[in-house]
């Protein structure tokens, strides 16, 4: 077996990964089950499945973030125990996880030096900024070394994410659904600087994705989970985008065009007047915005990442104080409280849902109670909560969305991000007679196109509305 010491990550060519027959179990439920996939030295990789399918406990294992409950991993042959994330960098293997892993306090340059394991305990900054000066030079994008990481948008967040494994020299980078809070040409600029490392044999590349458009862009060949079991496998240069979703649902779908009709209404639902709010260093970054959504339309906003999208949601969501400007729901002021929003049905999907829609640690039911815990049957006057009310409610919940947890006590932070999604989905889709929905960078919530039919049920009722960042 190939230890540690023995392993020079600073070798010509990536390793390659091989892993064998690997199974995952959480307590009564198999996430995981005798699934294999090599991965070429040198070449780009993706990892396909529906939310839910297995894919981020699939590389949490080679990471050794979880111990598999069978099945092992080959470095260039060679049997490899990988018991921690520390272990896989030795290696020469990284990650960019799904959910962030900066520490918001801490500035972009302090993150970069914390993402090392052998970080000294003292450290001297002149010499450091130096290092990291030369290295962003010829970075393929650029994120300012002093600003802090609570201020950066979360395409930017994501950025530093890779920033750091490419900072690390990784041989071996595993990507999370890296595009999620990404623009188009943003994407396209990131995976193509890591498809000429690639190409270059000087990174092995392997990436969790649900769009079809990057893998035909840029990958040399995909894996593709199913459930938990492994479901095919093939170069994409033989594949068509409709074989690859045949082996993710198990069936052909053929794609059905969408109409766009007038709305059924012009008496507005959603009104935002001259509206401003500041980032969190006191910067305006919304200025004076105007925007109306009628009921039954679907109204999007587009920007780079940055650019108020952010700040705008969270006025609308509660989460952030105007500074100026009104939002008026139904004619009447809005101010986002609890009470007003259940009053007027006005539900909202954040684009970091276990930072801003969660509390990791508690339960996947209490969660999805979040919205309806001291409300019948869950509650009696509004304070006496009755446990078995909420477990059925989430039951109930987890079975409709598909959430695949071990139960429903299981902490939400424990969950896949497409499960910590489906968590949220379920809870604000499920909220009677919905009337607005504000869904912030909806790429993320990967698991509205399974449900796009539900949507757009929604959305033909008149009373119906949903505004869209990205």
């Amino acid at each position: 077996m190939t230890s540690i010491a023995s392993v020079v990550v600073e070798i010509a060519r990536p390793p390659e990964l091989e892993v064998v027959n690997m199974t995952k179990q959480f307590g009564s439920m198999i996430a995981l089950d005798n699934v294999s996939m090599t991965l070429r030295p040198g070449s780009f990789h993706a990892l396909l499945g529906e939310n839910g399918a297995g894919k981020s406990t699939f590389v949490k294992c080679i990471m050794g973030f979880y111990t598999p409950t069978s099945g092992e991993v080959l470095i260039d042959k060679q049997p490899s125990t990988i018991a921690s994330p520390r272990d896989a960098q030795q290696f020469g293997i990284s990650m960019v996880y799904q959910h962030f892993t900066s520490v918001p306090a801490m500035s972009v340059a302090e993150n970069l030096v914390l993402s090392r394991f052998n970080s000294p305990n003292i450290i001297s900054w002149k010499e450091e900024y130096e290092q990291l000066r030369e290295f962003m030079a010829d970075a393929p994008f650029q994120v300012n070394l002093d600003t802090p990481i609570a201020q950066l948008a979360a395409g930017e967040k994501q950025k530093l994410e890779i920033l750091k494994q490419l900072y690390l020299k990784s041989r071996i980078l595993i990507l999370d659904e890296p595009t999620s809070v990404l623009t188009p040409n943003e994407a396209d600029e990131v995976l193509g600087l890591l498809r000429e490392q690639a190409s270059g044999g000087h990174l092995s590349v392997l990436m969790i994705t649900h769009k079809f458009r990057e893998v035909m862009a840029f990958v040399d060949e995909v894996t593709v989970l199913r459930r938990g079991k492994f479901a095919g496998h093939g170069l994409v240069r033989d594949l068509s985008t409709s074989d690859m979703a045949q082996m993710m649902l198990g069936e052909q779908r053929e794609v059905k065009p969408v109409e766009k009709n007038a709305p059924p209404s012009t008496t507005p639902i959603l009104e935002v007047r001259g509206l401003r709010a500041n980032k969190d260093n006191g910067l305006e970054a919304v200025l004076g915005v105007n925007l109306t959504v009628h009921a039954g339309e679907i109204v999007g906003i587009a920007g780079v990442c940055g650019n108020g999208q952010r700040e705008l949601v969270e006025v609308l969501a509660g989460q952030r104080t105007a500074t100026a400007g009104q939002v008026i729901v139904n004619g009447e002021v809005y101010r986002a409280t609890r009470g007003e929003m259940y009053r007027h049905k006005i539900f909202a999907l954040p684009e970091e849902p276990l930072r801003n829609a969660c509390v990791p640690h508690m339960s996947v039911a209490e969660n999805l109670a979040l919205r309806t815990f001291d409300r019948e049957p869950q509650a009696k006057g509004g304070w006496l909560l009755i446990k078995q009310a909420t477990l059925q409610f989430a039951q109930g919940l987890i079975s409709q969305f598909e959430i695949k947890t071990p139960s429903a006590d299981t902490p939400v932070g424990n969950l896949s991000g497409g499960n910590v999604q489906r968590t949220v989905l379920a809870r604000e889709l499920s909220a009677h007679n919905i009337k607005v929905l504000i869904a912030a960078i909806p790429a993320l919530a990967s698991i509205l196109l399974r449900w796009n039919l539900f949507i757009r049920r929604l959305l033909r009722r008149a009373t119906e509305a949903l505004l869209s960042c990205w």
